[in-house]
């Protein structure tokens, strides 16, 4: 089974940094295989460009969006970790998304269907908000969280989606509480994802 994290905070002391390395350990715990793209720290580009979509569209990939395109395709698993930033993914992670999971690559469409093309692999989510769980229900906010992202664009592009965990309130919560939900994600690497 092979792992791909993409990471996508750009604070290395956050608690989404937290999330990431105690994923990391729980992976090199267990001997398993896995690449880390932190879309901050290699500085991807995340602007998918007039020329990017012409190249795609002629069959010549840019070669930065070719590279991630091979690391998915080595990947069994994916494990998505980043902060939601007005009720949505942010702007590094989406621009990752519309670059790389293109027409040819994520998806194909024929003349009756869209054809997700990334069948056989699962995706494991990790999001951190503000807003605590409460509000986030009341609003119905997860709801339209996992319809937008987690069916509109990984189901989408035929991937199984395995879970969506959201950690509330953090900027507000206790440092107690904290290592509650990083205890709580071990468990949850642990049931899905070894």
């Amino acid at each position: 089974m092979k792992y791909l994290i993409i990471y996508a905070h750009p604070n290395p002391k956050s608690f989404n940094h937290a999330i990431l390395e105690t994923i990391t350990g729980e992976l090199k715990k267990k001997k398993k295989e896995f690449k880390v793209r932190d879309l901050y720290k290699i500085g991807f580009d995340p602007v998918l460009s007039s020329g990017d979509l012409l190249a795609i569209q002629n069959g010549a990939v840019p070669k930065d969006i070719k590279k991630e395109q091979d690391y998915i395709s080595k990947a069994d698993i994916l494990i998505i970790v980043f902060p939601i930033w007005w009720s949505s993914m942010p702007a590094m992670l989406k621009g990752y998304i519309d670059r790389v999971f293109s027409l040819g690559f994520a998806y194909d469409i024929t003349e009756d269907a869209v054809i997700g093309l990334l069948k056989g692999k699962e995706v494991f989510l990790v999001s951190t908000t503000g807003a605590s769980k409460q509000d986030n229900e009341s609003m119905g906010a997860f709801k339209m969280m996992n319809m937008s992202m987690d069916m509109a664009i990984f189901q989408f592009s035929g991937m199984k989606v395995i879970g969506h965990k959201y950690f509330s309130a953090v900027p507000y919560v206790s440092q107690q509480d904290r290592k509650k939900m990083l205890k709580e994600l071990r468990v949850l690497v642990k049931e899905k994802l070894l």
